[in-house]
């Protein structure tokens, strides 16, 4: 019987030829962590760089040293290699790890830094400049007999060709990405893609290929060594998508035919031995419903959902990503996999507003349960509006994919993450939903799904009356008169909170709380704490957290029957400022990147049509017109930096008949 492989006897087998010493991380948040706690495992040195907002972020409290990379956006400082050099150096490291995102797929970027004596950890210059325009890629595994979409040319396109997608060729991340599904809208979406490509990534070259209709994403974890083995470790499903960026992923991909598994193996090897491959990466394809794969990319990095072939396999592949950059051997085969691995992306944002990103002061993020949790954040870190609003990566691991699921759904449900709004409920609802446990997702989940997974929050009333009840609670120690003032054991006047929901569902409901200290009707009131309320509801003893923020603006409410936030409503409320009726004001702060075309004071306008375009928060918001009538202001400039708040425009709505 062979010796089963494991993530410590590969790292046994591989004999370095030029060893790091010192890794430099050229990145930020969870993904530098997470780098981070593998290099310390093997006893390497670690440098973090930072700009001025994450000068306190968790990923520089994590490392040996840090280097400050001046300002603020990701132009000025992440994406700046020549800083990152510079600070490589002036720290002592002798390798760059890239991480994800940012500079991971800069052909440029990986030259100059082995131009600078360092080690780099990821694949050649030259097999990322191979993969990195998506057209050229085409044509390259095409060679290589990889199946694949062929591409149409917007210019010759026919209804048959419809539904259409257009894609950015250089970059990732769902930016530059339309969904055409009427010719007389491909020209407007067109430039639109064009203009968020060159935005996001420099160039603005997009193509146009079929749209898949409930097609399934499906990827490869492919790893390789610099002496001809690569590796395929078995298949991820990232079907849930919000906007084309995943949002569940699992492994392995379920319900594929073994001859579809051995298919997707195959075409990705063969992909990565095109280019001479070493390092990790990952072959996306596309999985039509009848089950046809058609290469869609390969990302010549470290993908954000490795975590579940890590948990599958029993691996560390930023471990073994720096064992081959000093040259080592991977053995012939990798080892076994085992059980059913799912992941979610627990984000700021409200997904009911069209996935509006949330910024400000994370208080509390404490995810229980036997799952792993990826994190660039503490508690009290601030959320800040320059990059992506992923808070964690929550991974469950079990024998079967039922268990694995439940296990992931069953953590989320009870963890406590207070201060800004996430997608937790979504994910929860998406993970219990009946499509998904059967183990059929598919790219289209949340576009006939997510009005029923946004909506009907559940009722906070128990929820304010265990504030209320947490409110009027003395604290442990206090003075007897105080435990007198909240407790009577007499019958006296109902006391009287009022609260107002907060949160991406629910958001404003009002709740007026009437009780006694000892009772309230249909419900038993057995102890409260300021922290912690116990009541029996129809015979049901439920507990209930309760934690206020630092200022007694909010108040959080954590229980089985849901999470809830609240604000409490002042007996004397202040004069609120008051606004210019039809005024559309910024959701949240961020760069005007367009101006709808011809538009200005006077413009006639209807209800729903997109005025303007917001970057923030590495997201596209659109800025719709609230109502039909005629655009009397126009305060957006495009290029121009607008805070919360800030007026961008006023439409006077049109008089109805």
């Amino acid at each position: 019987m062979t010796q089963p492989i494991t993530s410590q006897s590969i790292t046994s087998q591989l004999i370095p030829s030029r060893p790091i010493t010192s890794l430099l991380v050229a990145n930020r948040g969870e993904i530098a962590v997470r780098i981070f706690r593998t290099a310390r495992a093997l006893g390497l040195e670690t440098v973090a760089v930072h700009s001025d907002p994450d000068a306190d972020a968790l990923h520089v409290r994590t490392a040996d040293a840090a280097v400050r990379l001046p300002g603020a956006a990701p132009a000025d400082t992440y994406l700046r290699g020549d800083l990152i050099i510079k600070a490589a150096l002036a720290a002592g490291a002798d390798a760059v790890h890239p991480g994800y995102g940012f500079l991971s797929e800069n052909a440029g970027f990986a030259r100059e830094v082995e131009a600078a004596g360092l080690t780099w950890i990821g694949p050649s210059p030259e097999a990322i400049e191979a993969m990195a325009s998506k057209t050229r890629a085409k044509e390259l595994v095409r060679a290589a007999g990889v199946p694949l979409l062929e591409p149409v040319d917007p210019a010759d396109a026919t209804t048959a060709d419809l539904p259409l997608l257009l894609k950015a060729a250089a970059g990732g991340g769902g930016r530059g990405m339309r969904v055409v599904r009427d010719l007389d809208t491909l020209k407007e979406a067109l430039e639109g893609a064009v203009a968020e490509a060159r935005s996001a990534f420099g160039d603005g070259e997009v193509f146009a290929e079929p749209y898949v209709e409930r097609g399934r994403h499906v990827e490869v974890q492919v790893l390789a060594d610099a002496h001809g083995t690569v590796w395929a470790l078995g298949t991820r499903d990232c079907s849930l998508q919000r906007r084309h960026q995943k949002v569940i992923e699992e492994a392995p991909a379920p319900g594929l035919p073994e001859s579809l598994r051995d298919t997707l193996h195959q075409a990705a090897v063969a992909a990565a031995r095109a280019v001479s491959y070493r390092g990790a990466g990952t072959v996306e394809f596309l999985v039509t419903a009848d089950g046809r794969p058609c290469f869609l990319e390969m990302n010549t990095r470290l993908q954000v959902e490795h975590p579940v072939t890590e948990a599958v396999f029993g691996l560390d592949l930023v471990a073994l990503q720096l064992r081959i950059a000093e040259g080592a051997a991977l053995p012939l085969s990798p080892p076994e996999p085992a059980g059913h691995a799912v992941e979610a992306r627990l984000y700021a944002e409200d997904p009911a507003q069209d996935w509006r990103p949330q910024a400000g002061v994370l208080t509390t993020l404490e995810v229980p349960g036997a799952v792993r949790v990826d994190t660039g954040f503490a508690d009290g870190d601030s959320v800040g509006v320059h990059y992506d609003p992923m808070l964690a990566k929550v991974v469950a691991h079990a024998p079967t994919r039922a268990e694995a699921v439940r296990i992931l759904a069953h953590a989320l449900a009870r963890a406590r993450i207070h201060g800004l709004t996430t997608n937790r409920e979504l994910l929860v609802r998406s993970l219990r939903h009946p499509e998904f446990t059967a183990g059929q997702p598919d790219t289209g989940f949340y576009d006939r799904h997510l009005a029923s997974l946004t909506e009907g929050a559940p009722d906070a009333g128990l929820a304010a009356l265990a504030a209320a009840l947490a409110d009027a609670a003395p604290a442990p120690g206090a003075p007897l008169a105080a435990r007198l003032g909240g407790w009577r054991n007499i019958r006296s006047q109902p006391q009287t909170r009022r609260y107002t929901a907060a949160g991406a569902a629910g958001a404003g409901t009002a709740y007026e709380v009437q009780y006694h200290p000892v009772d309230h009707p249909g419900v038993r009131v057995l102890a409260a704490r300021p922290d912690l309320v116990t009541l029996e509801v129809d015979g049901i003893r439920r507990l209930f957290h309760v934690k206020q923020n630092s200022n007694r603006s909010e108040v959080y409410v954590d229980s089985v029957l849901g999470a809830h936030t609240l604000v409490p409503v002042p007996r004397f409320a202040d004069p609120q400022e008051r606004t210019e009726p039809g005024s559309l004001l910024a959701p949240m702060p961020g760069t005007v990147v367009r101006v709808a075309e011809g538009l200005g004071p006077g413009s006639p306008v209807t209800a729903g049509q997109p005025l303007l375009w917001l970057e923030a928060m590495k997201m596209e918001h659109r800025i719709l017109a609230p109502a039909s009538g005629t655009l009397t202001a126009l305060h957006a400039v495009t290029g121009r930096q607008v805070e919360f708040g800030a007026l961008l425009a006023v439409v006077q709505e049109e008089p109805h008949a």
